[in-house]
This record gives structure tokens, sequence and C-alpha cells, in this order.
């Protein structure tokens, strides 16, 4: 399999993994300028020069767009290899690659979200495991942080106080999200609508900054659904599944 960093001068030409589609699509066009204003930050996306989801993508822990403590860490943003590139080795290369890469740089360790049970969009904890990885903190709503030293001197990552206890201190459904994932693009609206066709109190807070991101009262801040004030789920949605879900 060969690879290819994606940055400012290739961004335009090349496709996204976890978007595959023409710029003009809302969810490539809203991911693609989230990863612009990421790069000069350090962010790395490396991915298959073939099309499909096969990427990894993370940057500097103190740049993360999570409310995590993880000062000389790369936090990895997303590892995702799936479909026909499944059982392949490629996750073994991507995460290898970012290791090198954290190395070089002179990073501490790098550290990820996950759980104590395999959640849509989060890191498989098994194989996190098998790859040396080990829980360091974790939120009241089963959230994990996991981390891998790369150095004795390694300080343990932690998330920061506002995300250790997940809530949304409003009635109804609060949601909170980024433009970090492309799907939002689509479904953030479609569930906003359904919700108003429906008569269901729903907010949408969109995290559009840093500092944001990183006071916000959710460990997981690319999609976090409340319900009033409960944690729900991290997994977007669309009508159908909404709808369901309010019955």
């Amino acid at each position: 399999m060969e690879y290819i960093r994606v940055t400012k001068e290739n961004l335009d030409a090349e496709h996204i993994c976890c978007a595959i589609s023409n710029n003009k699509d809302v969810q490539v066009a809203s991911k693609k300028a989230w990863l612009a204003d990421r790069f000069d930050d350090g962010l790395v996306f490396l991915k298959s020069t073939e099309r499909g989801k096969c990427f990894i993508e993370y940057i500097p822990a103190e740049n993360a767009w999570n409310p995590i403590d993880a000062e000389g860490y790369m936090y990895i943003d997303c590892l995702w290899v799936s479909g026909s590139f499944k059982g392949h080795g490629y996750s073994n290369d991507l995460l290898n690659a970012c290791i090198a890469d954290s190395r070089e740089k002179g990073k501490r360790g790098l550290c990820i979200l996950s759980s104590a049970k395999k959640k849509p969009f989060l890191a498989d904890p098994k194989y996190l495991k098998y790859k040396g990885f080990s829980v360091c903190d974790e939120a009241d709503n089963g959230i994990q942080l996991w981390y891998l030293p790369l150095s004795d001197d390694a300080a343990t990552p932690e998330f920061k106080a506002c995300a250790k206890h997940p809530r949304a201190d409003a009635p109804g459904f609060v949601l909170y999200y980024t433009d970090q994932c492309p799907f939002n693009a689509k479904y953030v609206p479609i569930v906003e609508q359904t919700a108003k066709e429906n008569d269901v109190p729903f907010r949408a807070i969109h995290l559009r900054t840093k500092e944001d991101v990183r006071s916000a009262p959710t460990p997981i801040t690319t999609y976090a659904l409340f319900r009033d004030g409960a944690y729900l789920t991290n997994e977007q949605m669309n009508a159908a599944k909404f709808l369901k879900l309010i019955s």
C-alpha cells in the first residue's frame, strides 16, 4: 500500500477518505476548510493513495480539539481503516508512521479516545491494548482516554475537569459538534429540521474554535448528543434514527 500526506498544497486535489466526493459537496467542503485551518497547528493527515477509508489524522495534543491535558503528546483524532482495506495490516502501517513521526518530533507519547467496549467512530479498545496503549482517564459516560508513552518521563494525560462529568445544562436535546467530522455538515441540519417539525426541544451548539472545544462539557466534541442533561451518543443520525430516538 502507498500512502500520501495531505497538505495545504494538495488539499484541493486529494480525497479525504471520510467523505469521498467532489469539493462542492457540503461535507467535503466543511472538512477541507477545517483541515486547512489546522495544518499550521501541526495537524497531519496521512492516507492511502487509493480511494476509500484508510487514513490517520493526528495533531499535537496542545492543539487538539478535545478538552484534554496532555502536554508534549500527539493526539490521534482518527485512525480509520474499513471495507476492503481491513485485514491487511494498514492500521499498523498508519499507526507506526504516526509513532515514528512523533518520536522524530520529540513527543512524549500518543493519546486517543476510546471506551471499554467499541463505540462508533472511536478507536477499538482491543486494538489499542494490542498495540501497547492503556487507559489513563475515564469520564462518567464511559469515554476513555488511552495513551502510549514514548519516553520514561512521560506524564499521564487526563481529561480537563469540564469533561470528566459530561452534562448539558438545558432541557430537551442539546448537541455539541464541530466541523472536524464531515458528516455533521449534512446530518446536523437534518436533525435540527426534524426536531423543529416535531416540536421537539433541540439546541445545536457549534464549537468553532479551539478555545470552545477545550472548555466543552464533554470528552467527545465532534458530536455529543444530550437529552435532558444526560449524555446519549456520539453517533450521527439521520431523520429516521432521530424520530426513533424521540419516540
